[in-house]
Formats: structure tokens, sequence, C-alpha cells
């Protein structure tokens, strides 16, 4: 169990806020939440709430009633809790997921913060590196097709990137995934591909983002692409994988020997969880209380 921070008390007027997950006890956002809230002196605290499927409704309810100002969800409530909500973001909509949800005068509210979380540390980058900038302007080749996929797509638009290039081993979820994107309010080009044809898309690609589970702890050898494969990355091209833990995974160690930007998944889960709680205590964060974040999810994930 994560401990709170020491200037961190709770009593009759703190405000709950938290996680729904089945499982949730491996979340990593209390850490990074509870050092933000006890950083701003707010009278907040964020809990991880273990929420079956079967129990989404009735948690839902208890949350009502209950007053909690919010909540991420996180697998496997991401979809299914938009059946509870009053109002939901376009922008979600067109994903079809939600990752923050937050109770207003119009009942419960909901939108997607991994899009925010996706493109900040590219956002970032590009400021102050042309090169990076240009990568938005090339296609994108997005490696797997699940939910979080879903998020880079929305993100891509963000950027301005001309074209999402999907590739994925089942022909028919690549087919579905693409369908979904058809007459979406995100306006940007998606197309469907096998891994056969990324020696054809890779050196073309200003960003390769991995959304697959490959690589993961406790499977660190593996990655989405074969070392022949790597080799077709442009040595100008960025390399995000939207996994944080192992750092750097395989997929980047192959990316960067090639010369790309290496992006892991870290400072997407610090970012878009800034986002969300920007959205429940109603101010901007500083970049001072972002870093407290970062630092606190770092220490962690056991890193420097």
């Amino acid at each position: 169990m994560t401990p709170l921070p020491p200037t961190m008390t709770i009593s009759g007027t703190t405000r709950l806020l938290g996680i729904i997950g089945d499982p949730v006890g491996h979340s990593f956002s209390p850490d990074m939440q509870n050092q933000a809230i006890a950083e701003l002196g707010l009278d907040y605290v964020y809990v991880p709430f273990p929420v079956a499927p079967a129990n989404l409704g009735a948690a839902m309810a208890g949350f009502a009633a209950t007053g909690v100002v919010g909540f991420n969800a996180t697998i496997p409530h991401k979809q299914a809790v938009m059946e509870y909500l009053d109002v939901i973001t376009p922008e979600a909509q067109a994903i079809g997921a939600v990752n923050t949800v937050w109770r207003s005068d119009r009942g419960w509210e909901g939108t997607n913060t991994d899009v925010t979380g996706f493109i900040a540390p590219l956002q970032d980058r590009a400021a102050t590196d042309e090169k990076v900038r240009r990568c938005f302007e090339k296609p994108l080749v997005l490696l797997g097709n699940g939910g979080a996929a879903r998020a880079v797509v929305a993100g891509a638009a963000k950027l301005g990137c001309p074209k999402v290039q999907v590739a994925g081993r089942s022909a028919e979820k690549v087919a579905a995934f693409v369908e979904s994107w058809q007459d979406s309010p995100i306006a940007i080009q998606t197309t469907g591909h096998s891994f056969e044809a990324l020696p054809e898309l890779l050196p073309e690609a200003g960003i390769v983002v991995n959304s697959t589970p490959l690589g993961m702890n406790p499977n660190v050898e593996r990655s989405p692409l074969t070392d022949e494969l790597a080799e077709c990355i442009s040595p100008d091209a960025i390399a995000y994988d939207l996994i944080y833990t192992p750092s750097p995974t395989r997929f980047l160690e192959q990316a960067a020997g090639r010369g790309a930007l290496a992006i892991d998944g870290l400072e997407m889960l610090v970012r878009q969880g800034a986002a969300a709680l920007e959205i429940w205590v109603e101010r901007e964060l500083t970049a001072e209380t972002v870093e407290t974040m970062r630092r606190a999810l770092k220490a962690r994930l056991g890193l420097s």
C-alpha cells in the first residue's frame, strides 16, 4: 500500500478522488497524485477503488451518494463507464473511451486525458527542436490497434500529422479499427496494414508508436519489431513506446540504435494525470507541481 505524504492529513472535510479498475492495486497514480495534492496544500486524497465490472453501476451510485469529486478509470472500465455519464466530451466520444470523470452541476462528466498525455512530451520537444517539428509533417506508424492506440490517433490529429498508418497482426481487427474512424470528428486519414508492409512504411514515418504490450515487464526481451524491421526506422524519426517500465524497452533500444529519438510512456502517464488533476481541482498546475508528480512516479518505479 502506498503511504500518504507526511504533510497530508485526512479529516471529515477531506474530498475524495481516486481510480477505479479491476485490478487496481498495481496503479502508480496514487503516488503521483497525492504528492501533488500535498504540495498544493489541498484538502483532497486520491485512493484506489477496486471495482469489478459487475459492480460498476453500484460504484457510480455510491460515488454520487458519498460526494466523490472525480476519478480516473482504467482497465476494464474506460469504455463501460461511458454508459453512466451524463456528459462526455466530443473527443472522448470519438475515441470511444473515458479515463477521467468528475461531478458537476450537470451530473457525471467524462473526458480522455490520455491524448494530452501522449502529445505533451512531443510538443515540449518541438518547441525547441525543428527536427522534431518536421516529424509531425510525416506519417505516424502505429503498432497495435487496442484501446491505447485510439488516443494516439487523436493525438496525431492534434499534432497535425498527415496520416496514421496502423499495423497489426490481425487483418480483421485492423480493418475494424480503421473503420471506426470513418466519419469521425477527429479528422485524420487512417489506413490499415499488415506487419509485412512495415519495410515500406517505417522509412517514411516521422513517428513510430508502440501501443502493444510487447516489451512490458516481465517480458522485457520482447519487441513488436524484429531487429531486421527495426533497421527500417529512419534515424530522423521519433520512436515512442507507451510502455513505461522497463525504461528503455527493447523497442526503444532498437530505435535508439538507429539514431532515432526515443520516448517512453512515463511522461504520458505523468501528463495525463496532471491534466486530470487540473480538472478536479479547477486550477492549472505549475511546472514545479508536474515535476513533483514525475519524481514520485520515478521513485515508485525505482528510476533515478
